[in-house]
């Protein structure tokens, strides 16, 4: 449990058993947020980078997540089976 100044919280954990999709939200997070900047660029110097780089990775986010969903098992298999 995390203490500050005297007081400990109790953390909200999400059980071992949705690991999979825990990973799936955070590395899909990730990726389309690096990719929504990388796209959105050419906005900045009109200004409107965040506003493009909200949509873009809103968009992006919604069409990845189930993609990973359903990838990551399977890229882990493949990975398992060409490794050592």
């Amino acid at each position: 449990m995390p203490c500050a100044a005297g007081k400990c919280v109790h953390m909200w954990r999400i059980p071992k058993q949705y690991s999979h999709f825990v990973f799936s939200v955070i590395q899909s997070g990730i990726t389309c947020a690096v990719a929504a900047a990388i796209a959105s660029l050419p906005f900045h110097s009109q200004g409107t980078f965040a506003v493009h780089w909200v949509h873009a990775y809103l968009l992006s986010w919604v069409v990845m997540l189930p993609v990973v969903l359903v990838a990551a098992p399977v890229i882990r298999r493949l990975a398992n089976a060409v490794t050592r």
